[in-house]
């Protein structure tokens, strides 16, 4: 069972920390029953949601997917050599702050080509002992870079700029160790979000976190992966959360509101016209203006009535 102290161990924009109480109070009753065993989520991105309900309710087993294969390689680092992942960092945070600013910039770039030169040697389908420095290598970058982006160009490669902060702490320990036990009830899938399904059956409750929707030509600021995530990706999404619903499972799915910038647009209330949709305020802080950083409303859509 996971302990209350497990949380995110990366930085990653759009993490949901802000809204997890409002996710809380909207949770099924089956779920506070104990008659939902499976969490399922088909997008863990940073997995804040993951951690919180799973330390809460204790589920008897958990499915995580995503496209992201160095998202998925990490996890799946923390779960199973997370001792030697603890002693890379601490040698790579004692290495880059003895150093000066100019060292450091010079580190950072030095760490970053490495892992975009590496990338070609990974079988990210077979673990091993590879994958721990691999994994090393992408919490550093995360740490250190610009505002804890994870961007990649047409080729998949790294280039995030250097973040210059001014004492960045890289090894979180007892987080590694808390979130290693937490995931020790959890498979970590790479994969397509519709790879799920087979997981999902009554007995589940999914949450659904896609990369969300630009309010704005320019809010769409990172690629988290080659593909964008288009209108097309959301309209299919749509249709796959209406075959999990018809499978009776308990679903929330959260997204930008797009009546933020335009009160007239329906997009998501007529792709889930079904379903119970409210809307919440949500503090976007992705913005490197932050004059630019506020409250905006954000839309969490559920299939079941909360408890």
């Amino acid at each position: 069972m996971a302990t209350p102290t497990a949380r995110p161990f990366l930085k990653w924009a759009g993490g949901k920390a802000q809204l997890l109480d409002a996710f809380t109070i909207r949770v099924p009753r089956e779920l506070t029953e104990g008659t939902l065993p499976v969490f399922v989520e088909p997008f863990m991105g940073g997995g804040a949601v993951y951690f919180h309900f799973n330390s809460i309710f204790g589920f008897r087993e958990c499915h995580l997917f995503d496209i992201n294969e160095e998202l998925v390689l990490a996890y799946s680092v923390v779960k199973s050599d997370v001792f030697d992942l603890i002693r890379y960092l601490r040698e790579v945070e004692n290495e880059f702050l003895s150093k000066d600013e100019p060292g450091r910039r010079d580190y950072y770039y030095a760490m970053r080509d490495a892992f975009n030169r590496e990338r070609e040697e990974i079988d990210f389908g077979r673990y091993g002992e590879e994958w721990v420095e691999r994994a090393g290598r992408f919490i550093f970058l995360n740490r250190t870079c610009f505002n804890g982006l994870y961007r990649v160009n047409s080729r998949g490669g790294f280039n995030v700029p250097f973040g210059s902060y001014k004492n960045p702490r890289i090894l979180h320990e007892e987080v590694l160790r808390a979130d290693s036990i937490a995931l020790r009830n959890t498979t970590i899938h790479l994969g397509d979000f519709t790879q799920a399904e087979p997981c999902i059956s009554q007995e589940s409750f999914v949450y659904f976190d896609p990369p969300y929707r630009p309010l704005n030509r320019t809010s769409s600021f990172t690629q988290y992966s080659k593909n964008r995530f288009s209108d097309e990706e959301q309209r299919r999404l749509a249709a796959f959360y209406a075959r999990c619903d018809a499978k009776g499972a308990r679903l929330m799915l959260s997204n930008s509101d797009p009546k933020n910038i335009d009160p007239e647009d329906g997009f998501f209330d007529d792709l889930y016209s079904g379903y119970r949709i409210d809307r919440v305020p949500a503090r976007r802080a992705i913005n490197c203006d932050g004059t630019k950083r506020g409250d905006v409303r954000e839309i969490i859509v559920t299939n079941y009535r909360p408890a």
